[in-house]
């Protein structure tokens, strides 16, 4: 158990990207895209962007995998436990957190905007 919670201590940091493909995010998360996609499935709050056959992930989905992972691989949660404690958790400390993120990838968009001008 130890040597999982080391992972996800150590998972990498979200690029100020929009979208990302689902073989970023399962990199990003360090889950193998055929769980995310059952994920989808099991989760009503993840439902990435499709364009034709594609998923694109926003940075909120991304940061929402990371959630669920949390949940089920050290907190011990059971899908459905996990579906429960997202419903209930509402406003959650990881929301702000992503809200955060956001706006500090909106700032870094205009920053290269200006410094591009």
């Amino acid at each position: 158990m130890q040597d999982l919670e080391l992972r996800t201590n150590d998972l990498p940091a979200i690029p100020g990207k929009r979208y990302f493909t689902i073989g970023e995010v399962s990199q990003l998360c360090m889950v193998k895209t055929h769980v995310l996609r059952y994920w989808e499935q099991e989760f009503v709050q993840l439902s990435p962007v499709r364009r034709g056959n594609r998923r694109y992930y926003r940075h909120e989905d991304v940061c929402l995998v990371r959630e669920i992972r949390r949940l089920l691989y050290e907190q011990g949660f059971t899908i459905g436990g996990a579906r429960g404690q997202l419903k209930r958790s509402g406003k959650s400390s990881q929301s702000v957190e992503h809200e955060l993120q956001q706006v500090i990838v909106q700032l870094q968009q205009v920053i290269e905007l200006l410094d591009d001008a």
